[in-house]
């Protein structure tokens, strides 16, 4: 069964120390175009996750789009022994010049010295990104599954679609054999009649060649093989939409091949009914390509 390029899906989560944001879209393109937007400072992430994309991924304009924060830890303390150093340098040279000076200074705490900036600091402990990025790659598969689920079911309206203008095309190709065989007999007796015009007006005519000349010309206008490789297009569309596999690339070279078919038909018409079905089956071609541009 086909699928669309066009899907989206999103979600909210967070563990091992973070919280987060998915939303993943794609929209048709000719071939596969990866945008990942994710945290630099989580190694291996993107690799991973364009690794993941690919493999699923035939055709469309992806893009890939995560939003993290990282949770505070805690707000553990520790002391910072050379700011602590410094600081009771500092208040044994004070104290020293004090003395002196026969000044005497009011003995200092505890709180006082860890009071003093940069002794006493706060800090969190480092991010495991190996448990993160394993975390994140768990929590990607289900959104990535309601992703290919909506490109799944966008596919299965494809397939609806174009199944019913394959039908219309067949039943245009049936209607234009049934033209053209009222053509034919048309033709006959006009050719018939030209030829007897030619003779009888012409001193010395050659039947033979006249005879000739004219079955050239219902071999020119004669549609048969246009018919015939119209239906072996149709067929091959059929089986293209049933396919599992990405054959949008496929399905577009064979709308090509319906237009230059409907086009030669309409050259060739010389009846105004085989031209009103030509020009439907423009139309409908047309259609079909519209369609065609979304499927992967």
């Amino acid at each position: 069964m086909i699928k669309s390029m066009t899907g989206f899906a999103a979600a909210r989560n967070g563990g091992a120390g973070a919280s987060w944001s998915w939303e993943l879209r794609s929209v048709n393109a000719k071939g596969l175009d990866l945008r990942i937007r994710v945290p630099d400072w989580i190694e291996g992430l993107e690799a991973k996750l364009r690794a993941r994309l690919t493999g699923a991924l035939s055709r469309g304009s992806v893009t890939l789009n995560l939003r993290l924060v990282r949770e505070e830890a805690g707000g553990e303390l520790a002391l910072n022994h050379a700011a602590l150093a410094a600081v009771l340098d500092a208040m044994a040279e004070v104290e020293a010049r004090a003395t002196s000076r026969g000044l005497s200074l009011a003995p200092a705490t505890a709180a006082d010295i860890v009071a003093q900036r940069g002794v006493l600091e706060a800090r969190s402990a480092d991010t495991d990104t190996a448990a993160l990025l394993g975390t994140l790659m768990a929590d990607f598969e289900p959104l990535f599954a309601a992703f290919l689920h909506m490109r799944a079911e966008e596919g299965r309206a494809l397939h609806g679609v174009l199944s019913r203008q394959l039908d219309t095309i067949a039943a245009l190709v049936d209607e234009a054999t049934a033209a053209a065989q009222v053509r034919s007999g048309e033709q006959r007796e006009a050719m018939a009649a030209a030829l007897a015009r030619v003779i009888d007006n012409t001193e010395a005519a050659d039947e033979a060649r006249v005879a000739q000349e004219l079955a050239l010309i219902a071999v020119k206008s004669d549609i048969t093989e246009e018919l015939d490789r119209l239906r072996a297009h149709v067929d091959a569309a059929r089986a293209l939409l049933d396919a599992d596999a990405a054959v949008g690339r496929k399905l577009d070279f064979l709308c090509q091949e319906f237009n230059r078919e409907a086009n030669t038909l309409c050259a060739k018409a010389q009846s105004s009914a085989l031209t009103r079905i030509g020009l439907e089956l423009k139309t409908v071609v047309d259609q079909v390509r519209e369609q065609v541009q979304n499927v992967e």
